[in-house]
């Protein structure tokens, strides 16, 4: 079975829902296969000044019953929603070992919680360098490349694909075909639901194929 997390690195529900994608992967780690992929908003999507930001957090952090309030600091007006710096760093970590969650989460610490502009790519690249421990400039280089942006524009597009607006978006497949598309929930229990249903199918489908084998020509 996988579970594919489509993630927006300035996303707060997406930073609220990381808890859950963490009890996930440790809940499931040996039945299931966890992935993170990009899914740009529009630049049209992000709040126009830190006042509409603050706005939106004070409501975000109190749905979440969160006991510390994101910090707005990174929003830059002058950008006219174009964030597209720190996700594209986050894939580009992907060619240097960073297949986890530990790129993307130092990324995402930095602006919504220590208000750090990670839209800018010289801010974006050394927090990325400093987790990895690669070279700035050869990280930016990956970054600023054409593959990169064609493995997010990629991503954005299965986002879409799915007739999805809303992040997190969850899509869970089993190897009997079934598929879940949970958009825009953060907490773990519906998650948890869908997987053990669909991990019981997928289990049920195998037991009586031990026992009948395939379907009749």
């Amino acid at each position: 079975m996988k579970v594919t997390y489509f993630v927006e690195l300035l996303s707060s529900w997406c930073h609220w829902a990381e808890p859950a994608w963490a009890d996930l992967q440790s809940r499931y780690r040996e039945r299931v296969n966890f992935a993170w992929k990009i899914a740009l908003m529009k630049p049209a999507d992000f709040p126009a000044t830190r006042e509409q930001c603050d706005w939106y957090y004070r409501r975000s952090g109190t749905i979440a019953r969160s006991p510390y309030r994101l910090d707005s600091g990174w929003l830059e007006p002058d950008l006219h929603g174009d964030y597209r710096a720190p996700n594209l760093v986050a894939e580009a970590g992907r060619d240097f070992g960073a297949t986890d969650d530990r790129l993307r989460m130092a990324l995402t610490h930095a602006a919504l919680r220590e208000g750090r502009p990670i839209g800018q790519w010289p801010i974006a690249t050394a927090i990325g360098a400093e987790t990895l421990g690669v070279s700035a400039a050869e990280l930016l280089r990956h970054a600023t490349s054409p593959e990169i942006a064609a493995r997010v524009a990629d991503s954005t597009a299965l986002f879409h694909a799915h007739q999805l607006s809303q992040r997190p978006a969850f899509l869970l497949e089993n190897d009997i075909g079934d598929k879940v598309v949970l958009s825009g929930l953060w907490v773990a229990a519906p998650l948890i639901a869908a997987i053990d249903t669909m991990l019981a199918d997928a289990s049920a489908y195998a037991t009586h194929r031990a026992h009948f084998g395939p379907p009749p020509a």
